[in-house]
C-alpha cells in the first residue's frame, strides 16, 4: 500500500478577483495577493516531510503564485494544462460580474440544478470539466513523488474535490451544490490523501479544505 500527500493551493488575488471581473488566462497577483501566496509558501516544512514536487497551471495568477512558493522552497516549478481553470464563456472575459447579462449566464452556469450536458455557449462545460478532472487524478497517481504541491484555481479545485467524493456519478446539480456550499479563499490550502490497494479501490481522501492558517 502506498500514500501520497497532495497540497492543493489556490492563486492568490488579483485585481479582477478583488473587482469581480470575469477572468481568462491572463491577470497578475495583487500585493495582497503576493502576501497570501507568501504566507502559504511559509508554512511548508523546508526538510523532513517537505513537498517533492511542485505542478502549477500555467496561467499568469498560478505561475506567479508558484513561483513564490518556489523560492522560498528553493525547488523548481513544473507546469501542466491539466490544472488551469475552467474556460469562462468569451463573451463573458473581462467583464464585470455584477451586469445582468453575466450574471445571468453564471448562475445558470454555477449556481442552477441543470443537465449534465448543459452548454451555453464555448465554454468548458460540466462533462468537459470532470472528464479533466479525472485526468489529474490519474496524472498524480502515475507521480512517483509522495508529496506534491498543485497550484490551481477555485472552480477547477472544487470539481476535482466533488469528482474524488463521488467519482463518475458525480452530476453538475450534485456539484454545484458542493461548491455554493463550499467557497475556497484566495490562496485557500486543501489537502487529499491517495492510497492505493493491493485487494480494494484506491481511496481518495480529503483531509482539510480552505485551510488559510
Amino acid at each position: 500500500m502506498a500514500t501520497k500527500l497532495i497540497y492543493f493551493v489556490r492563486h492568490g488575488e488579483t485585481e479582477n478577483n478583488a473587482n469581480n471581473i470575469r477572468q481568462g488566462a491572463e491577470g497578475a497577483l495583487t500585493e495582497k495577493g503576493r502576501e497570501q501566496a507568501f504566507a502559504a509558501a511559509k508554512r511548508f516544512p523546508k526538510h523532513k516531510g517537505c513537498p517533492q514536487a511542485i505542478v502549477s497551471s500555467p496561467y499568469e495568477r498560478t505561475k506567479e503564485t508558484a513561483e513564490i512558493i518556489s523560492k522560498e522552497l528553493k525547488m523548481p516549478v513544473e507546469y501542466s494544462d491539466l490544472l488551469v481553470e475552467r474556460k469562462n464563456p468569451t463573451g463573458i472575459i473581462g467583464r464585470w460580474g455584477g451586469e445582468r447579462d453575466v450574471r445571468q449566464i453564471i448562475d445558470r452556469i454555477d449556481k442552477s440544478y441543470h443537465a449534465d450536458n448543459l452548454r451555453v455557449a464555448d465554454e468548458e462545460n460540466f462533462i468537459d470539466l470532470k472528464k479533466r478532472a479525472k485526468k489529474l487524478l490519474a496524472y498524480i497517481t502515475r507521480r512517483p513523488e509522495e508529496r506534491i504541491i498543485m497550484v490551481t484555481h477555485g472552480i477547477f479545485l472544487k470539481m476535482v474535490v466533488s469528482y474524488m467524493l463521488y467519482g463518475d456519478s458525480l452530476t453538475a446539480s450534485q456539484y454545484n451544490n458542493l461548491s455554493y456550499f463550499n467557497p475556497i479563499n484566495n490562496a485557500g490550502m486543501a489537502i487529499a490523501s491517495y492510497k492505493s490497494h493491493w485487494f480494494k479501490k484506491d481511496e481518495w481522501k480529503l483531509i482539510v479544505w480552505n485551510d488559510l492558517n
